[in-house]
């Protein structure tokens, strides 16, 4: 059973940011006090990208024990590795290369030029393996919204939304460049304890609207993004613009 969708909206795109690294440092250290370690799943695109570049300028950052820290990715460009494109170069940028995180805690999803080559479904069955290895849940799955409500590389009719069992898989056709992608499926997003769901902008109020008000996770992907025990929507006031009131009851801290 999953949780039911709580939302959190702020002012603007900086102060969202800026407040979803904060909780992210609280719940990764509260994480690390109850078990000794921590495992998140990170997301690309400007708001993912934005909270990580929040993260790495906040003066609490190191209340985290990097060293005891997992990271995961929701999905990847399938390109060659240091490519600009790829969520793993930009979070580079954005943060890792200024934390001194465990090279082994970090689950890089394969790139083309790789052990598996430019075969994507071998690279995808290999994070899947990967996955199905690692001893505990996800703690924090933080996921981008798209304009077309679609979240990590799982598009609305595209066949990935049908997988039941794999936990990653390769997707083809994708309708933004570049068209083959990993990610994660429904199922594996649904492991995680707590799944963030990043909106800000006024391109993406119809996506929030749809997914927080009933649709189907075929059509609008972001409605099936649920996690065990906490599903939160961090938002923004544009992005919420289109919310009818009182949707759901506000998240607590």
């Amino acid at each position: 059973m999953t949780s039911t969708p709580q939302l959190v909206v702020h002012r603007d795109a900086e102060l969202m940011a800026r407040a979803a690294a904060a909780r992210l440092i609280t719940r990764l250290v509260d994480a690390q006090a109850a078990r000794g370690s921590a495992s998140v799943v990170l997301t690309g695109g400007r708001n993912g990208n934005g909270l990580l570049a929040a993260l790495a300028d906040s003066p609490a950052r190191d209340a985290v024990d990097w060293r005891r820290l997992d990271v995961w990715w929701g999905d990847e460009r399938f390109l060659p590795d240091g490519d600009p494109e790829r969520n793993h170069t930009q979070a580079r940028r954005a943060l890792l290369d200024a934390v001194p995180l465990d090279p082994a805690r970090v689950h890089v999803m394969p790139p083309s030029d790789g052990a598996h080559g430019a075969d994507p479904e071998a690279a995808a069955a290999a994070y899947a393996a990967e996955l199905a290895a690692a001893p505990d849940p996800f703690d924090i799955l933080l996921l981008g919204v798209g304009p077309d409500t679609h979240v990590a590389s799982l598009f609305p009719e595209h066949p990935a939304l049908y997988e039941r069992e794999r936990l990653a898989v390769a997707v083809h056709g994708a309708p933004k460049p570049p068209p083959t992608r990993l990610t994660l499926t429904l199922p594996a997003i649904r492991t995680a304890a707590e799944v963030w769901l990043l909106a800000a902008g006024a391109d993406k109020a119809r996506a929030a609207a749809l997914a927080l008000s009933g649709a189907g996770e075929v059509q609008t992907p972001a409605a099936g993004a649920r996690g065990l025990t906490r599903t939160l929507w961090l938002l923004d006031h544009a992005a919420a613009a289109d919310l009818p009131p009182n949707l759901y009851p506000p998240a607590t801290a």
